[in-house]
């Protein structure tokens, strides 16, 4: 069947597209199934009718290309028309109900995960593309079909990536270097990680690509006997040895040697294995003669051995690794590997569809398997889409340590993780538990980096939990989802807790209980304050977000006067209590706190800028102090009662505070002092002198100011003085902070 019998279209230059990939299709699907494809194929080319791609191109020709991609992976018809339809959600009118009723559910479904969020509006560039991304590696836990797609569109817009702007180029080449090279990686699709990393490495960093290009090229020139010699030895060792085998000499990937020289800050000429050789036998067993015979012709490198068959890469990837002395001291790569596994390495999780499988997983569909389950655990536990894609991002390169249960079980993490990271890799049950931990035996820090064939043992506890400071050196993705989610749900119980015991202490003076006020009352004030539920209401108090005192008036009723018989005031016009004027009008200074008393405390006098703590009072409401004020000692134990407040943005008021100031003995020094403070727009309220030694006179000043800024200005200015020797700002009844000395 050629193609040739399928109805022709208007885009001539599409038709001969279309016909390379179904005479592609026909070398391994059946005559219905290409049917399909070519089906999807008219219904794409009509919706994107009109539309051009940035180099001028019909825009079919890409989601055709896409397919052909896919083809060469051998997908199903399924995944080829998905491919050829991918775009029609995002870009063109077509509604996933549509492509329903017309492909099935199975296209649709395939079609939606590939789609961008583009009907949303989200703040930044940044949170849009963190969104789909979250959004395409939860539909590619329900189908792995979904990032096959995924990796085949990137890669073809790589190809084609000349069309676009450099700074355009270098965002996307950025992003592909970042995540989707390493997810081919991850599931062990060799031929796209290297063409991905290849063409990213090429736009990223066009100069530096062309440098190494053209040395590893002048270098390869000059040694390409040697590397004949090699290959050509290769093959009579094997065959003496009655070993069928192909050998194939190869240049190491471009961007495998810029990472490493840029990893290890060497330059090209301290390289090493710059050039491999792959020997492909029929049998595992095979493997290790061939690995007899090249140690036996040429020497090993001490160190530079893995064993990557007994113990795969976490994609499933198995081969022999070794690396040699060549002729003439040239260090060489040789990598011996099966068949099979030379197959599974190229096309990884694309050689056999693990959504076909309802069998017993094995090799990268197993690691694969595992991959998608933990991102699960990690979309479960990340607070939003760009916290998901930085534990994601965590987890996608390749640098490994493998590590033992006590029975044996191997386990492969980042290079770097460390015990924590073990223990939430058995199970996040495990990591929230652990309390010690034996490394080969030996008790040890959790936070101690493991090594490659270290035995772990991890010992638990059933009260322990995690702690904050885990994150600071755990460096798998599901280690810190897992730590921030428990420490999340944590902080929200205690601060609902706490919520509950601020209000209930507010309703009293009132005479109310909660109970008394009832649950449908306080969710109606939360479902009216824009909040879910009363736990969510609670919680916004225990974290300072809400004032209790206020909620407690209102849930009490708006005419009940405020506790010692004050009303609060109404609004920002409204009376306030300043820390150092009574009864002077104020706009509000405090954030939050309209139609409630506030109270600055005379004993440390905060001003705008200051870290601040409200504290409740019955008699008072509010009263604000510095965070270091002394007075909050006596409050340690009653944290129900405290507040997280902060300054409103433009508090436009003046506050008092109190600045000491030294200076000698002179004729006129106060009238001076005074002069320079009245220059930066600040009123003296009041003045106290005393001698302190009979040469210098100390002068505490009452000062008007507007914030720490306006205090800085005049203190820098005093500081000006030449008779001024110290200058500090004071709180607690005498007490000094800030200090300024002159020298």
């Amino acid at each position: 069947m050629g193609p040739s019998c399928y109805r022709q279209t208007d885009n001539e230059p599409a038709r001969f597209l279309i016909s390379d990939l179904l005479t592609e299709l026909e070398t391994y699907l059946p005559r219905d199934q290409i049917s399909e494809v070519y089906r999807a194929y008219l219904f794409g080319a009509e919706a994107h009718q009109g539309q051009e791609r940035q180099s001028g191109e019909p825009y079919i020709y890409h989601p055709i290309a896409v397919a052909r991609i896919l083809a060469e992976m051998r997908m199903d018809y399924q995944g080829l028309m998905a491919a050829i339809l991918h775009d029609v959600i995002e870009d063109t009118p077509t509604a996933k109900e549509h492509l329903a009723d017309t492909f099935g559910d199975d296209v649709a479904e395939l079609v939606d995960g590939v789609s961008k969020l583009t009907q949303i509006d989200f703040p930044s560039r940044a949170e849009a593309q963190a969104a789909s991304f979250r959004k395409m590696m939860l539909a590619m836990t329900r189908d792995i079909r979904v990032i096959l797609i995924k990796l085949a569109d990137r890669l073809h817009n790589m190809r084609t990536l000349d069309a676009m702007m450099p700074a355009k180029r270098r965002r996307i080449s950025r992003e592909t270097l970042e995540i989707y090279a390493p997810i081919a990686n991850r599931l062990g699709i060799n031929r796209i990680r290297l063409d991905l990393e290849d063409l990213g490495f090429r736009h990223h960093w066009p100069w530096r690509h062309a440098v190494l290009s053209r040395t590893v090229g002048e270098k390869l020139q000059g040694r390409s006997e040697t590397v004949a010699k090699v290959e050509a030895a290769l093959r009579a060792r094997l065959e003496a040895e009655g070993i069928a085998a192909e050998v194939f000499g190869r240049e190491k990937h471009l961007y495998s040697i810029y990472r490493k020289m840029s990893a290890k800050r060497r330059s090209f000429e301290d390289m090493v294995d710059v050039f491999g050789f792959r020997v492909i036998v029929d049998r595992v067993d095979t493997c290790y003669r061939v690995l007899g015979q090249v140690h036996d012709l040429y020497k090993p490198v001490p160190g530079r051995f893995k064993d990557y068959i007994a113990i795969p890469k976490s994609n499933g990837y198995q081969s022999l690794h070794t690396g040699l002395i060549g002729p003439q001291g040239v260090p060489i790569e040789i990598q011996i590997r099966t068949a099979d596994m030379n197959q599974l390495a190229e096309s990884g999780i694309a050689a056999h569809w693990m959504y076909k499988n309802s069998g017993e997983a094995s090799g990268p569909q197993a690691a694969a398997k595992d991959w998608l389950q933990g991102l699960l655990e990690v979309q479960r536990d990340s607070g939003n889409s760009q916290e998901f894609l930085e534990h994601v991002k965590v987890d996608l390169y390749p640098d490994e340590v493998y590590v033992f249960t006590p029975k044996g079980r191997i386990l492969v993490l980042p290079m770097g993780a460390t015990v924590v990271d073990f223990a939430y890799a058995i199970h996040s049950d495990v990591g929230n538990t652990c309390v010690a931990t034996r490394i080969d035996r030996r008790l040890a820090s959790l936070r101690t980096p493991l090594r490659s064939g270290q035995t772990v043992e991890i010992i638990t506890a059933p009260g322990a939990k995690p702690n904050a400071a885990w994150l600071n050196f755990v460096v798998t993705g599901k280690a810190r989802a897992s730590i921030r989610s428990y420490l999340k749900n944590l902080q929200n119980r205690e601060a609902q807790a706490l919520g509950q015991r601020m209000l209930s202490a507010e309703l009293a003076a009132f005479g109310l209980t909660l109970e008394q006020v009832g649950e449908p009352r306080i969710l109606a004030h939360a479902v009216e304050t824009g909040l879910e539920d009363s736990d969510k209401l609670f919680a916004e108090i225990g974290l300072g977000n809400r004032m209790p005192m206020l909620i407690a008036r209102r849930l009490a009723g708006p005419s009940e006067p405020m506790p010692g018989g004050e009303v609060a005031a109404a609004g920002p016009g409204a009376p306030e209590t300043s820390n150092g004027a009574p009864g002077s009008a104020r706009r509000l200074a405090i954030r939050g706190t309209e139609g409630m008393v506030v109270h600055f405390a005379r004993c440390c006098r905060p001003i705008p800028g200051d870290p601040i703590t409200g504290l409740f009072s019955a008699g008072k409401g509010i009263v604000v102090h510095r965070n270091e004020c002394g007075n909050l000692g006596d409050f340690h134990s009653k944290r129900d009662k405290w507040l997280e407040v902060e300054w409103a943005e433009d508090p436009q008021a003046e506050f008092q505070t109190e600045i000491r100031v030294d200076v000698g003995n002179r004729r006129g020094a106060l009238a001076t002092l005074a002069s320079a403070i009245a220059e930066q727009g600040s009123n003296i309220e009041n003045v106290n002198s005393r001698d302190k030694d009979g040469m210098t006179t100390t002068l505490d000043f009452l000062v008007n100011v507007t914030g720490r800024k306006h205090l800085a200005g005049i203190m820098r200015r005093l500081r000006q003085i030449p008779t001024v020797t110290r200058i500090v700002r004071l709180s607690n009844a005498g007490r000094s902070r800030d200090g300024y000395g002159k020298h």
